[in-house]
Formats: structure tokens, sequence, C-alpha cells
């Protein structure tokens, strides 16, 4: 080999290494342990290596992906201290309320330690204590700025005596650590450890893995086979299940005051009352739990608004398409369980009129529209107060309504050929070639395709205005008739207030927008001690109040801030509705036939 070449060789051999020093990538580690339990901390070892730089950001979310609320989980962050490789202790600051600034002093490799205290057992907060531990990734573990898309490394050592670990993340080679392909799966995926019971089922190419902690009345085999039936329904609507060939895992916590559930990619945690199981409403209210939980596994973990993918974890995450995320998917909750037999018919079509009720009779349907509450999720629907009821509307129930309307419209203006489940498969069909969320105008205009049909109109009224809906009009076209009895009723004078169902004090809990106590100064929080000088109780107060009459003004004695004074209020009707469904009085051919279609039960 001649000089020049030799040196040539050389130089090429010199650019590699360079080459391949400056697009090496950091690697991370956590260690996960919890030595003392009943104290309720975590202590978390995260570990870098690789590092290059003078400077490291290592971050804290503020919120949790599914539940729309700046929670700010570095609150809850204390003992923070950050080592070199040779134990060298490094300095740090904070630059904000969640994010660190390491000084390595050209170390390559740091381990940055903290503890988290752990004491909401929500399924959006994390959770330990002497029976168990609960873990929801944001609010446990950080991660190094710039570079959440670096493979993971868990180890977790358990409390001792605790002999289970589950989670939906990939085990690792050794015993109890896992490792996920990104910041993203870590925090999308909740660990369960302690000595909960763990059974399985398989359904639609998946096995299905449930972790039920704490004492409870369930039926394993019950719920293998319901759960079952839910996972193939929903694997219908979608025509395939994401995770075929893989594993799925539920996280139940089965405690006395339960909070709902929260969506994963390859998991949900569900809260449960401890003793709903033995009750045929309990249990049902259950398996519609499930049946939410599990759709989101298509509807917001893969079909998604935008803004919900790849996540901001530092700042809120804005969306007017809540309503298709949560409200469509709760709107399938009862339908799947109807279609899986689970439910009647009638009780159905009950649980539907009871929602149309229940928006219809808030004020705050009149005040904020679906897209808006869509969007002011984080400052109002996470946030309620005192005047929420007349101010909002919930995305999840008013959703339910809308997603109903638009399956009766699709069914109808195709004839029975297309119904809702068809828009729900076209999007995520969208996602599996795309990969990308969806915005306002591909659901309208996914809508329209199948409902053959233009629907400026309703998208104008109905998801961004807040106009009374033509009910009858739309279910009509499917073969229901649905009425509002409350419209009919005689109407009995009332304070146009709600109150407090604790103790025997009659305490205000919601004063009506346009009542009678909104008009003349009826506070939230007041005490109403005597009306017309008879004293009132919570047990006698349906009585007191029967003898007021509309439109004659009554003295109301109030307890106010600890002062007693006396209001004049006019008791005046408040309007309320009660929708039912009905068989129609004389329907088509048509109409029977898609009322088959959209009430239909799978075998």
């Amino acid at each position: 080999m001649s000089k020049n070449l030799r040196l040539h060789s050389f130089l090429v051999l010199l650019l590699v290494a360079l080459s391949s020093i400056a697009v090496a990538k950091p690697n991370v580690h956590y260690q996960l342990s919890m030595p003392m339990p009943q104290t309720h901390y975590f202590e978390v070892a995260f570990k870098v290596d690789n590092f290059r730089g003078q400077q490291a950001e290592v971050q804290m979310p503020v919120w949790a992906p599914g539940s729309y609320l700046v929670r700010e989980f570095a609150g809850h962050v204390e003992g923070v201290k950050v080592t070199a490789q040779n134990g060298q202790e490094l300095t740090f600051r904070k630059k904000d309320k969640a994010t660190w600034v390491v000084n390595t002093k050209g170390n390559h490799s740091f381990t940055f330690s903290y503890k988290v205290y752990a004491y909401e057992l929500s399924v959006r907060t994390s959770f330990i204590d002497a029976s168990h531990a609960y873990i929801n990734g944001t609010s446990v573990f950080m991660y190094l700025k710039g570079h959440k898309d670096l493979p993971i490394k868990l180890a977790i050592t358990p409390a001792e005596g605790w002999s289970t670990i589950s989670t939906a993340m990939d085990a690792g080679k050794e015993k109890n650590t896992f490792t996920a392909k990104d910041y993203d799966e870590l925090a999308d995926s909740p660990i369960e450890i302690g000595n909960q019971t763990v059974f399985d089922f398989t359904a639609s190419g998946v096995k299905h893995t449930v972790a039920m902690y704490g004492q409870s009345n369930y039926d394993i085999p019950s719920l293998q086979v319901d759960m079952k039936k839910i996972v193939e329904q929903e694997t219908a609507v979608f025509g395939g299940n994401p995770n075929e060939g893989s594993h799925y895992l539920f996280i139940v916590h089965n405690i006395e005051n339960p909070g709902g559930g929260l969506e994963h990619k390859k998991s949900t945690t569900l809260q449960a009352e401890r003793w709903q199981y033995g009750t045929d409403s309990g249990y049902k209210r259950f398996l519609s739990l499930v049946a939410h939980e599990y759709f989101h596994l298509w509807n917001v973990k893969r079909i998604r608004p935008e803004a919900l993918g790849p996540f901001d974890y530092q700042h809120e995450n804005y969306t007017s398409l809540l309503w298709v995320a949560e409200g469509v998917t709760t709107y399938y909750d009862d339908l799947l369980l109807l279609r899986s037999g689970a439910y009647t018919q009638e009780q159905y079509l009950s649980k539907l009129a009871a929602t149309i009720t229940r928006v219809e009779n808030q004020p705050g349907s009149r005040v904020q529209s679906l897209a808006s509450s869509s969007f002011d999720a984080w400052i109002k629907g996470y946030r309620t107060d005192e005047n929420s009821y007349n101010s909002t509307i919930s995305y999840y129930t008013k959703g339910v309504v809308v997603a109903a309307l638009l399956d009766a419209i699709i069914i109808d203006g195709s004839k029975g050929k297309y119904k809702l489940d068809d828009v729900m498969k076209s999007l995520y069909q969208h996602y599996l070639k795309t990969g990308k969320g969806y915005d306002e105008a591909l659901v309208k205009s996914t809508v329209e395709k199948y409902a053959k049909q233009n629907l400026d109109q309703f998208f104008a009224d109905v998801i961004h205005g807040t106009k009374t809906i033509d009910y009858k009009k739309y279910f009509a076209a499917v073969g229901m008739n649905l009425t509002d009895a409350g419209l009919q009723a005689k109407k009995s004078p009332s304070l146009g207030v709600y109150f407090s169902n604790s103790g025997n004090d009659v305490v205000v809990r919601t004063v009506v927008r346009g009542g009678a106590g909104w008009n003349d100064g009826l506070n939230v929080h007041d005490e109403i001690l005597a009306v017309d000088g008879v004293r009132m109780t919570m047990d006698n107060y349906k009585s007191v109040l029967s003898r007021m009459e509309s439109g004659k003004a009554i003295d109301v004695l109030i307890n106010r801030d600890g002062l007693l004074q006396t209001i004049k209020v006019t008791p005046q009707p408040m309007q309320t509705h009660q929708y039912k469904f009905s068989e129609m009085d004389k329907s088509t051919k048509q109409q029977e036939k898609l009322k088959a279609i959209w009430l239909a039960k799978n075998d």
C-alpha cells in the first residue's frame, strides 16, 4: 500500500470514528425501588450514559395523557441528588417548575436520583402503601430533554413480601426488568406491584391479562366470558385488533370510592367499587367501564385528534375534538353491551334517553358548545365549581347524544348500508396508512361520505352551537319515537336550587340559572333555616316547600357565613325535561329496517 493510500485510509477511519462519536446517542436506565412503602415514597435512580455536553436538562411531565389537567407532578419530587460514575456529586439547579439543569463537568455518565411522594390512588396518578404500589409513568419518571426517543431499560425492586409485577412493557433479560422503545411507551405503561390476583383470557388473537387488586366479590369465570365478548365486539367494529399476536393488560383496583379508568396503548387501569360485581346493575357498570377503556385502544390511542400525539408533556395539548375521543367512545359503551346481549333493547334505550335528559336539563348546554367544552377541558372540564352546572356541558354526555344522532343520520342517509361503525373503521384505516391524527375537517368529511349528505348546518348548530336539537326528527328516521314527558308534567313551584345530600342541614349546592334562587339572590353554601317561619331540615323540606305558591313571595331565613338574614324569594316552576323512547304508532317498513340495523345484537 502506498503512503498516500495509507494516509487516505487513516483519514477515512478517523472520520468514521469521529462521526460515530458525534451521532452516538445517550443510554438511559431507570431503577425503581420502594424500601419503605408505608411512607408512600418511590425512589428513582435515572442513569444516563454516553452523554455529550456540559449541561443536561431533566424534566418531569406536568400532566398525564388522557386526563386533561395540569397536575404539577414535580410538586411531589424531593431529595434530588446527581452523581457522576466515579461517585463525584454534580451540581444542578431548577430552571423552572419541572426542569432540572445538571452541570455534568464533562462526565459522560451520571445518575439523577430522587424520591416521589405518591399517595393519590387514581387512574392518572401514582400510589404506594403497605398493601401495593401503582405507577402512572408521567407522575414518577423523568426524561432527558431532547431525548424522549431513546430506548429504555427499567429495573424494579419490589417492596419486601411483594411477588408480582403487572405491566404491558416487555420483560427484560433479568428478573424484574422491563424495556420500552421510548419514553412515550414508558409513560403509557402503568405498573401494578404487590400480590394482586392475576388471570388471563384470549380474544381476537390477543392474550389479555387481568390484574385484580383489593378485596372484592368478582367471579373470574364470568369476567373471562364477558370481557372476551366485549373485546370481540369492539374488534369487529374496527376490523382488526392492533395488539393481535401480542398482549394486553387490565389493571383493576377494587376500592370503596372508585374513579373511572384511563386508557393506554397496550393496557388500561380501571377502578371499581369493590362489591359492585354482586348486583346486575353494578356488574354491568363494570362491563361498561371495560368497554369504554378498551374502545380507546383504537379511538384515542390510534385514532386521535392531531394535538394528542406526539405529546408535549410540559404544556396543555388543546383540541376541540374531545367529543369524538370521549363522547363517541362513551356512546359505544352501552351500545356494545346491547350488541353482546348484556343489555336488552329497552335497557339500552332507557339509558340513552336518560343521557339526553341530563344534557337538556343542564343550563350549561345553552351556554357552552360541544367544541368549546372539548377545548376548555383544561380549565373547565377538570376544574368544576359551583357554577359549572350553569355554564358548561360535558363532552362525554353531550358527545354520547351527538354520536347517537350521527349514527341515526348515517343509517338513514345511506338507507341502512352504513352506520357509525363505518366512520370509525375508516378513521382507523386513515391512521394505519398515515400514522397521523385527524382534524375536524376529516371527521366531518368522513361522516358525510357515509351519511350521503352535507352536514355543514349540523356541525354549526350542534357541534359549535347551543341550539335545542330536534331529537324527534332524527330518531324517527330510525324507527323510534322520542317524547319529552317533562313538557306535559305539571310543574310545582320551586326555589330553583339543589341541596347538598349530606347531613340534615339544608345547604344550597347549586343555584340553577334563571330559577327563583338565581333571580332573588340565594347563594351556594347558604343554609336554609326556615321558610315563612317554619323550621326546615332535610327530613321535612319537601313538606315545607310543598306549601309554596308560584308567584307568591316567601321569607327564606338563611345562615350565610355565620350571619342570619332573611331573603324574599318568589317561587316559580322550574322547567325540566324527561325523555323517553317508545315504539312508533305507525312506522314504515323502511323505518323498521333501519331500527333493526341501529339496535342489532351481534351473536
